[in-house]
């Protein structure tokens, strides 16, 4: 299980890598942002429409609040603009969520149904928080990629890079 002081400083480092990577994507002109790359979800625009998609239901299933798409590839926003912001907007969210939680939530259990196979599933919403940092770090990958087979400058997204800048979880 990992610890509240834990959970914050993934909440905190996955909204720093959104930063970055929306601070890159922002330079591609419309066309490299809708190009298929490839990769998952085919572009960037498709990319970051998805992990918006799934902490949007991710964050449905943790609180019981807000929207949650019912497919994971469904693009919620066209236009790079509203889905920076609704990124930045939804990052605000898990941080404030995940700095109200204790060690005693982070260890209780909760019932959600997975889009892909609608079953209930019981577990700790702790090893499910770490899925949902986890999946941004895989997808993020991802948009780097595109970035860097674009030739652009692509962010770090070291988590001793955002501790080192912020001192956030260097003790």
């Amino acid at each position: 299980m990992i610890s509240p002081e834990t959970a914050r400083m993934f909440a905190r480092y996955n909204a720093w890598c959104n930063g970055r990577l929306y601070a890159a994507a922002a330079e591609l002109p419309e066309a490299d942002l809708s190009a298929d790359r490839g990769v998952f979800f085919g572009s960037m625009m498709g990319t970051l429409n998805h992990l918006l998609v799934t902490d949007r239901i991710w964050m449905k299933r943790f609180t019981g609040t807000g929207e949650a798409p019912n497919a994971l590839d469904a693009i919620l926003f066209d236009a790079f603009a509203p889905l920076r912001k609704a990124r930045q907007t939804e990052d605000e969210r898990i941080v404030a969520w995940v700095e109200s939680l204790s060690e005693r939530d982070l260890g209780a259990t909760f019932t959600y149904r997975p889009v892909t196979n609608p079953r209930d599933i019981t577990q700790p919403l702790s090893p499910a928080l770490s899925h949902l940092f986890n999946h941004q770090t895989h997808h993020r990958g991802q948009a780097h990629a595109i970035l860097t087979g674009l030739g652009r400058p692509a962010p770090s997204f070291d988590l001793i890079a955002f501790q080192r800048e912020t001192g956030i979880g260097m003790g």
